[in-house]
C-alpha cells in the first residue's frame, strides 16, 4: 500500500545557511497493508524508495543518512523495519542518445546510532527483493522520470 509518493524536501544543518538542505522524490510503502495472509511475516514491511530531482541542491546519495533519519521520524518507521532504496531511472547520452545507463535500484544499509542513520552502505538490490520493489514502484514512477 502505497502512503506517500511526492515531493520531499528536508532542511540541512547550519542554521540560515541551510547547508545540505534539499529535496526529493519519496514514495513510502507498507507491504504489510498489502498481504491480507496473516500467517506471512514481512521482516522489512516499510519500503522507502528517494531518487533525485532536478531543482535540489544535494543528490539523496550525498544526503542518505539525513533523509533516512528524517523520513523515519516523519513517518514514524522504526529503522530496523524499513529498506531503505535509491532510485536511478535510466540515462540516455551521447551524439545520439546511442548509449543508456540502466535503471538502478540501489539500498543502502545503515547503522542506527541514538536514531540517526551512519555509516551508509550501499548494493545493488538483487532477485527476489528487486522484483517485489520494481512492483511496487510500476504503477507511481510519474512520466518525467521514465
Amino acid at each position: 500500500m502505497l502512503i506517500y509518493n511526492d515531493i520531499y524536501e528536508w532542511e540541512g544543518w547550519g542554521g540560515k545557511l541551510r547547508l545540505a538542505s534539499g529535496k526529493c522524490r519519496l514514495w513510502v510503502f507498507d507491504r504489510k497493508k498489502d498481504t491480507g495472509d496473516k500467517t506471512v511475516t514481512i521482516l522489512r514491511p516499510k519500503v522507502v524508495v528517494v531518487s533525485d530531482v532536478n531543482d535540489s541542491k544535494m543528490s539523496v546519495r550525498s544526503c542518505a543518512g539525513h533523509i533516512a533519519t528524517k523520513v523515519t521520524r516523519d513517518f514514524e518507521i522504526d529503522p530496523q523495519r524499513m529498506l531503505y532504496v535509491e532510485y536511478y531511472p535510466a540515462v540516455r547520452y551521447g551524439m545520439r542518445n546511442e548509449y543508456e545507463i540502466p535503471e538502478q535500484y540501489v539500498a543502502v544499509d545503515f547503522a542506527w546510532d541514538q536514531g540517526r542513520a551512519v555509516h551508509p552502505r550501499w548494493r545493488h538490490l538483487q532477485p527476489p527483493l528487486l522484483g517485489v520493489v520494481t512492483g511496487l514502484m510500476e504503477t507511481t514512477i510519474p512520466d518525467d522520470l521514465i
